[in-house]
């Protein structure tokens, strides 16, 4: 090792951000091991390298004693006084030894430190910048499929996307690029594990944050998501101002904005309805497309009775129960519908 190794090491510093001391700290944590296992285990040894030359030497740790016993551990007091003529029984002293072949092994071992120290480095930057992107929208490329686990590139680092986390019946092709709902970020001895959604609620929103301008500055706001994946998703939304129509911003003109998220979502329908600080008119927008006659609220149950004509009833529960199924879920009320001839 010499000056063009630390002039690396401070490269290192500069590039990835690496203490240059704690680089040769490590370095040198190391090089003690290397010499333990190529030169004996039983010695005490500590390693210095010189901040400006790069120079190595290796110390012998040994304690002084007026009968040496043993030549590996222990030094006589009359050897040790030629070191260190202050020196007493009892002491320890550091006497250099220059071992065979050594300088070789440390410029093995520095560079394997160096390389180790940096994938750690960039380890960390990728996990401090996706740890604060949690419930963030990323855009992959989609590179394989793992035990039904699907494997997508950021760029700077590989996200997974679980079979919990999918679309149901969605369809993974590889390279196709994706936008995915980052759910959690993870350390782990391999690196950060990023796991990624495309069933999240979350996903939704973030999307219409993307189309509509209205939501991303604030003007419009998400009140409630409801969503069954890959099937169907009720969005409820308010405006802040009284001269945006929420429901209109989110559809955009000609439906163009709402149609881009189908789009991304493969066909999965939205139905985006009207907010209301009223439960029973939140209610009735809630089952849209079903025409709602009435509706009576239970507060202290948090139930609502709502009648629909009759020809309204199955499109007012949907199929197999799905669209009052989300009409409750996005509410947050349990809803009883009733045929009008039958109230």
């Amino acid at each position: 090792m010499n000056i063009e190794f630390l002039e690396a090491l401070e490269q290192i510093e500069k590039d990835k951000g690496i203490n240059k001391e704690i680089l040769i700290e490590a370095i040198e944590a190391a090089l003690v091991s290397a010499y333990k296992k190529n030169y004996g285990t039983t010695q005490n040894v500590k390693i210095n390298i010189d901040r400006e030359t790069g120079e190595v030497k290796v110390f012998s740790q040994k304690t002084v004693k007026e009968d040496v016993l043993n030549p590996l551990l222990e030094i006589s007091l009359v050897e040790a006084k030629k070191i260190n003529p202050l020196v007493k029984v009892g002491d320890i002293i550091s006497v250099e030894v220059k071992p065979k072949n050594f300088g070789r092994i440390a410029a093995q071992t520095a560079k394997q430190v160096v390389m180790q120290r940096i994938k750690e480095a960039e380890r960390n930057i990728i996990y401090e910048e996706f740890a604060g992107r949690e419930t963030d929208l990323v855009t992959g490329i989609i590179l394989r499929t793992e035990k039904k686990n699907v494997i997508i590139d950021l760029g700077k680092t590989e996200v997974i996307l679980p079979p919990t986390e999918q679309i149901p019946n969605e369809v993974y092709n590889t390279g196709e690029r994706i936008k995915v709902y980052v759910l959690e970020v993870k350390k782990t001895t391999k690196g950060p594990q990023i796991t990624v959604s495309r069933s999240h609620p979350g996903l939704i929103k973030r999307l219409f944050e993307l189309e509509v301008p209205e939501i991303y500055e604030g003007i419009v706001e998400i009140k409630s998501i409801a969503r069954e994946a890959g099937s169907r998703t009720k969005i409820a939304v308010h405006s802040r101002d009284e001269n945006v129509d929420p429901v209109g911003a989110c559809v955009g003109q000609k439906g163009t904005r709402v149609q881009t998220i189908v789009d991304e979502l493969k066909g999965e329908k939205i139905d985006i309805i009207k907010w209301s600080k009223d439960p029973a008119e939140y209610i009735s927008n809630a089952l849209s497309p079903a025409k709602v006659l009435k509706v009576d609220i239970d507060e202290d149950n948090k139930t609502a009775r709502v009648i629909v004509p009759d020809n309204q009833l199955s499109l007012a529960i949907g199929k197999e129960g799905q669209n009052a199924r989300l009409a409750a879920k996005l509410t947050g009320w349990k809803i009883d519908i009733k045929p009008k001839n039958k109230s």
